[in-house]
């Protein structure tokens, strides 16, 4: 998408931070789903920015860019959701 070279290192934070929210959320799902909103939401983010600025607006766009977008912002809170719900046993 012509993302310019001295802009990369917004892409390789995004990617650690959410590495590093996977490895922690072993022990804590809290920072495991702030670290992905924080970092997969932000990555989805400017690569929309980055499709729209290119003009590159067909199907990839909408069926990839933001498709995953909304997929990440619905994510943390299902995960969350289903951690603090207690399970049922019957």
């Amino acid at each position: 998408m012509g993302v310019p070279r001295e802009r990369w290192w917004t892409l390789i934070a995004a990617e650690t931070l959410a590495a590093a929210g996977l490895v922690t959320g072993v022990w804590s799902p809290g920072i495991a789903a702030a670290a992905h909103a924080a970092s997969v939401i932000a990555y989805f983010l400017r690569a929309a920015a980055a499709h729209i600025r290119a003009r590159f607006t067909g199907q990839a766009l909408w069926v990839n860019c933001l498709g995953m977008l909304a997929l990440s912002a619905v994510s943390p809170a299902l995960f969350l959701h289903s951690v603090r719900s207690p399970v049922r046993q019957q």
